[in-house]
């Protein structure tokens, strides 16, 4: 799909929905995502501005893609709020994101990376690449709190070493890591003149994006980084049976969405039918 700059009414419109994000306390990660989907929108559909993007061009636009299903449901909530805001701050006279059909959200299907090709990526990776696998699968993060990490998250409890992680909607939580993944952690910050465990260039930390896109350069298809958080919430849910435990170290707000993160192992399945036979 052909590539355009944005132009300077989509540069306005959206540095004023920046503000007002930031304004709501929306969380900088928030931000980033909902500002990049409406970037890519506004280049590929090649309107001059909100107001001039008309209803068939954007359900030409969104049919054009093959995105997952949650990966649709992301972008089309992203457009809606965005036209809700132009709406009502005068940007766009009407809301076309109307236009959009509903997308339900996907049954549960754990997704857990192969575990010879989470070990052949390990193989593969460079020491930087190395610790992002390491802290998704060994540790459930999502790319965006890998990005986040600095020295001021890493501290010593009673058994070992835990991480400070930065979760969605600004929660925090704490994940205990193995010596071996803690060792990898602290000599990594041990290094660091920013504080960054993955500073960038620019200054600041690496994106969540660019955390991803580093995975996946040594993950074999269809693996991404997320799979590998689905390892490791199907590893603790195997050892453990706990689901609440996997809910707390995932970060999620409801176990119903953990449920979606573990799979369960068919011979686990036999042996339970097993047990129930006369």
């Amino acid at each position: 799909m052909k590539q355009r700059t944005i132009t300077p009414a989509w540069q306005h419109a959206l540095a004023e929905w920046r503000a007002a994000l930031v304004a709501a306390g929306r969380t900088p990660q928030t931000i980033e995502t909902r500002l990049e989907h409406m970037r890519r929108m506004s280049r590929q559909t090649g309107a001059p501005s909100p107001a001039l993007l008309s209803r068939s061009r954007l359900i030409e636009w969104a049919g054009a893609h093959a995105w997952a299903r949650e990966t649709r449901r992301s972008m089309y909530a992203t457009i809606k709020a965005f036209y809700a805001w132009a709406v009502e701050t005068g940007a766009a006279r009407e809301d076309i994101s109307d236009a959009l059909p509903h997308v339900h959200a996907a049954a549960p299907a754990p997704r857990p990376a192969d575990e010879s090709a989470y070990r052949a990526a390990l193989a593969a990776a460079t020491p930087r690449t190395h610790i992002i696998l390491r802290l998704a699968g060994e540790a459930g993060l999502r790319r965006a709190e890998i990005a986040q990490i600095s020295t001021k998250d890493l501290y010593r409890d009673l058994m070992g070493f835990s991480l400070r992680v930065h979760g969605k909607g600004e929660k925090v939580r704490a994940v205990p890591l193995t010596d071996s993944l803690a060792r990898e952690v602290r000599g990594v910050l041990a290094d660091s003149a920013s504080g960054w465990l993955l500073p960038s260039e620019r200054g600041g930390h690496l994106s969540p994006r660019w955390v991803g896109k580093l995975a996946s350069r040594v993950l074999p298809d269809p693996y991404t980084l997320h799979t590998l958080r689905h390892r490791f919430a199907t590893s603790v849910y195997s050892t453990t049976s706990d689901l609440l435990t996997v809910q707390r170290l995932l970060g999620h707000a409801s176990v119903a969405t953990t449920q979606r993160y573990v799979a369960i192992d068919a011979g686990r399945l036999r042996s339970a039918v097993a047990a129930a036979a006369v």
